[in-house]
């Protein structure tokens, strides 16, 4: 199979709270940190993919990507903004691939920035409203993390997974967490699954470590074509396939909360790329809440359906394990930096294929997958990227 684009300059923020930021001013943090890491041109970056900015839909700006082109000083032949969500990163891949292929740019910048207001700032409400059918769901409270909550339990009474199970996934993501340097919860230290177990409930079977820590951050990432890519990066990461599909709106709307998009879109990706789960070195999986890895894992083919919880258990996917899952530590213990965290995941995994992931990097890794989601589990896309072209 043909590589289909090259990732070759990644870059992140630190996750964290950055209240003297607004969004187009996190930005400019994402592009200047970029920017002193990698030596460009202004005739390297070609296109431009960003996402809107902004946390309430009375402020949100859709115009991001032009104002950012400008202020770099570039005309881009290929640019907008995309929103899908914890998906839209994987999304920008997928677009900047299919770009360079067609002749329209041969690099593309994917910019991503997050933001989380605080608490009490009616939010919640907001959410629900932009989340829930207006007539079915948002009368009766569909909040979140309730709403994930739900594919938990079913999964549990299906299935027979244990809270022990799902436990297990956020005991093993703080472990990498302890690897990265900028990891939002390492120095909180290891944490147990009796930890987990007796954290404050949230909402059943969800306690305090099952869920994502919100933070704020964001990242870039360099796209080109396979046949330029050498010129950036000595060892480039390269995109061999992906699907993409979406579901539904609402979460009434969902055929099942036990398999998702995501059975599809990795069955697509893995076609494309002419591979197969066992090809796969490592994982990087979208983990709002811990059920996210264990439906993931079974739905991307690691294991049987309803197997999920046993696959997390005993350490299997953490360090030193036999198949490492999230090895910067998630959106548990890394941080979930608004909808910008799906760019985290493809910022890991291209760094283990780059060789540049420091204290955690996993020694052969060629290839690996990664899976986002946006919405209410409704908008899935699947990255099989190696370093073998």
């Amino acid at each position: 199979m043909k590589p289909l684009a090259a990732i070759v300059a990644v870059s992140e923020m630190k996750p964290g709270r950055y209240p003297q930021y607004d969004g187009m001013e996190m930005y400019r943090q994402v592009l200047g940190q970029f920017l002193s890491e990698w030596k460009l041109r202004p005739q390297d970056i070609q296109g431009l993919l960003s996402a809107p900015v902004g946390m309430a839909a009375t402020e949100v700006d859709v115009f991001a990507h032009e104002k950012l082109s400008e202020e770099l000083g570039i005309q881009p032949t290929f640019s907008e903004a995309i929103n899908a969500g914890g998906g839209t990163y994987a999304l920008m891949l997928i677009r900047a691939a299919l770009a360079i292929g067609q002749g329209l740019c041969d690099s593309v910048l994917c910019l991503g920035a997050g933001r989380f207001p605080n608490v009490g700032s009616g939010i919640s409400e907001l959410m629900s409203k932009l989340i829930s059918h207006p007539q079915f769901e948002y009368p009766y409270g569909t909040y979140i993390p309730p709403i994930f909550a739900l594919a938990a339990v079913r999964h549990m009474h299906e299935f027979g997974t244990t809270r022990e199970q799902l436990a297990q996934v956020a005991v093993s993501q703080r472990e990498w967490s302890l690897l990265h340097p900028d990891a939002l919860m390492a120095p909180q230290g290891p944490l147990s699954v009796d930890q987990v177990l007796s954290s404050r409930p949230i909402a059943y079977p969800f306690n305090l470590f099952d869920c994502s820590v919100p933070s704020e951050g964001g990242s870039a990432v360099l796209v080109t074509s396979p046949e330029n890519a050498k010129r950036f990066h000595s060892q480039p990461c390269y995109l061999l396939g992906y699907g993409e599909k979406h579901t539904h709106a609402s979460i009434s709307q969902a055929t099942s909360l036990t398999t998702l998009g995501s059975h599809d879109t990795s069955a697509r990706a893995y076609r494309m790329a002419g591979l197969t789960p066992k090809d796969m070195d490592f994982a990087q999986l979208y983990d709002s809440f811990s059920i996210n890895p264990i439906i993931y894992a079974e739905d991307l083919g690691f294991c049987r359906k309803g197997e999920g919880g046993r696959f997390f258990e005993g350490g299997r996917t953490g360090p030193g394990g036999e198949f490492p899952v999230n090895t910067y530590g998630g959106l548990m213990s890394f941080g979930h930096v608004g909808d910008a965290s799906g760019q985290t995941m493809i910022v890991e995994a291209a760094r283990q294929l780059m060789g540049d992931a420091g204290q955690r990097q996993l020694p052969g890794a060629r290839t690996g997958i990664v899976h986002c989601y946006g919405g209410m589990m409704s908008e899935h896309a699947t990255l099989i990227l190696s370093n073998q072209s």
